[in-house]
């Protein structure tokens, strides 16, 4: 049996069945979540960012025009929802301790490799934020740039542009720091994954 579209249960909701919705909470919140973290680095906050955006979800819902897909609707408005809240905690979030982004899978050295992912972080927090959003839709969300087009309410070339600049940046920290390099040549991971999409963004 094939599984219900987000589509047919907006349709179910605009048509009375309220509890409907909760069908699309369950289906999106995880998402929502990895996103919100990717901006708050908190998880109370993150968490706070995606009941937040359900709420407002469903209060606009009628105006959904599915022009785009649910999940891109949702995630622009967790990530405006997110500019909201850094906005008005910045101060107060300048020193929360940052979350690890993955990098190579089993690693043989759990000390190295977070204080890799520590420095990563570092840079990709330092990134203006339409970089930011525009590398972690990308790359941790796999969306196409016409969807992060969408999501950022910019033309897909602009959104493209974001992206690029954003790993040009990125390569261009990245191949200052010694450590990294040791440890791209040794076990791979997010350096090379730079490298390999700088090239393909590039072609």
């Amino acid at each position: 049996m094939n599984e219900i579209s987000d589509n047919e249960i907006i349709q179910m909701v605009r048509n009375g069945d309220r509890k409907a919705f909760s069908q699309l909470v369950r289906r999106h919140q995880k998402s929502l979540l990895r996103v919100s973290m990717r901006f708050v680095k908190d998880m109370e906050a993150a968490e706070d960012i995606v009941q937040d955006s359900f709420i407002k979800a469903f209060e606009r819902l009628s105006s959904f025009e599915a022009r785009s897909s649910f999940r891109s609707w949702l995630i622009q408005i967790a990530i405006n929802t997110a500019k909201n809240k850094l906005r008005s905690r910045r101060d107060e979030m300048t020193d929360i301790d940052t979350v690890p982004l993955a990098v190579a899978a089993q690693a043989e050295n759990g000390l190295l490799h977070s204080a890799v992912a520590n420095l990563i972080q570092k840079h990709v927090d330092q990134l203006p934020f339409k970089q930011k959003t525009a590398l972690n839709l990308r790359i941790y969300e796999d969306l196409s740039f016409k969807e992060i087009a969408e999501i950022m309410e910019c033309p897909y070339d602009t959104a493209k542009a974001n992206y690029r600049h954003a790993l040009l940046r990125l390569r261009e920290e990245l191949q200052t720091q010694h450590e990294l390099k040791v440890w791209a040549e040794e076990v791979g991971g997010f350096f090379m994954e730079v490298e390999r999409r700088t090239a393909e963004v590039e072609s």
